[in-house]
């Protein structure tokens, strides 16, 4: 088993692809309008940038920053998709609260440096402190290069329902959010909605199911970048390497214990195949909060995504670079019997 520390990535979705032809980006703009997408584990903020992509006007270049608990990076590869003019950027393990600290710097310096982007997301870990987020990039030396917009709250409207309360760090953001988004309200009826809305701030909101939005709710939509210039001050550097397998037959683990729960995540080389059902039973056995996944399986690549030991549900994955698996527990677990039941949901 190989342990290396995940570096921020930024992949580009090239344009011209088809050509082969180099595309020659403009100059870095200044005041890139900046979205941050946040709410708690499971809300469904991947999903509602996942959304927003499939409406992006044509000829607008978007960056998407993503940062997650884990420390091998799920998400970037559950939003691969087919479409030019987006970039992908990750910075994996930790809360991006933490913007003086030179993962976040590096990686998002990189993406905008790389995809110079007309319109910049980003989603912070549902463990992480938006609130503190927002604040960090309003200050040098953000200050200038972005102009960030009222956040967008993401919120789980059936766990609202069942009386579950948001983690702190979330209520802390609930008033300066620019739009509430109430997710997965397909079940509610209007007495449900009223006790929750009588529970929230008077801030504007929508009820939605699978993260559902028009583009033209988007808080701030109508803010423009304005031209910049090529040496545009962003944090620059070299990082780490990215970890690769030396023996294509195990994987790259990495975990780790933060406040809010411990995480444990692993690469594995494009050539090893998976079994579905295996997969599903032996998490099943498990008692954990978050599940995010993309593996090559004897059907394909397919991927899913779960909450609190939900039954998987399965669907097919244009990611191809390698499986990956992450989990989050309220409580560190046995890494080594962990790695041993999933080496038996191989195929073969």
């Amino acid at each position: 088993m190989l342990h290396s520390t995940a570096a921020p990535t930024a992949t580009t979705i090239p344009s011209n692809a088809s050509l082969n032809l180099p595309r020659k980006l403009p100059a870095m703009l200044q005041n890139i309008p900046t979205h941050v997408i946040a709410g708690p584990l499971g809300a469904g903020k991947t999903s509602l940038i996942r959304q927003l992509m499939a409406q992006r006007p044509e000829g607008e270049r978007w960056a998407v920053l993503i940062n997650e608990f884990g420390q091998i990076g799920l998400d970037a590869a559950l939003l691969t998709s087919d479409a030019e003019g987006i970039a992908l950027g990750e910075v994996a393990g930790g809360c991006l609260c933490c913007v003086n600290g030179a993962p976040f710097q590096i990686g998002l310096g990189r993406l905008l440096r790389k995809a110079k982007p007309d319109r910049l997301f980003i989603e912070p870990s549902g463990l992480g402190h938006p609130a503190q987020l927002i604040s960090q990039l309003n200050e040098a030396p953000w200050r200038g290069v972005l102009a960030v917009q009222p956040c967008v709250l993401v919120l789980d409207a059936q766990a609202l329902q069942a009386g579950k309360a948001l983690p702190v760090a979330q209520q802390e953001a609930l008033k300066a959010a620019g739009l509430l988004l109430l997710n997965k309200a397909e079940n509610l009826d209007d007495r449900a909605r009223e006790k929750i809305v009588s529970q929230l701030p008077a801030v504007p909101l929508v009820w939605t199911q699978e993260a559902q939005l028009s583009l033209g709710e988007l808080p701030g939509l109508a803010a423009k970048a304005v031209n910049g210039v090529d040496n545009l001050a962003v944090p620059k550097g070299l990082g780490q390497m990215p970890a690769v397998w030396t023996d294509p037959t195990l994987p790259i683990c990495l975990s780790q214990a933060q406040e809010g729960g411990w995480s444990i995540g692993w690469r594995w080389h494009p050539g090893q195949t998976f079994d579905k059902r295996h997969i599903a039973d032996w998490l099943a056995s498990l008692n954990w909060q978050r599940a995010k996944l993309v593996i090559h399986s004897s059907e394909g690549w397919v991927s899913a995504n779960a909450l609190n030991n939900a039954e998987l549900i399965w669907q097919a994955s244009e990611w191809r670079k390698d499986s990956r698996l992450e989990l989050i527990f309220a409580e560190a677990q046995s890494v080594e019997v962990l790695q041993r039941e999933l080496l038996g949901c191989r195929e073969g």
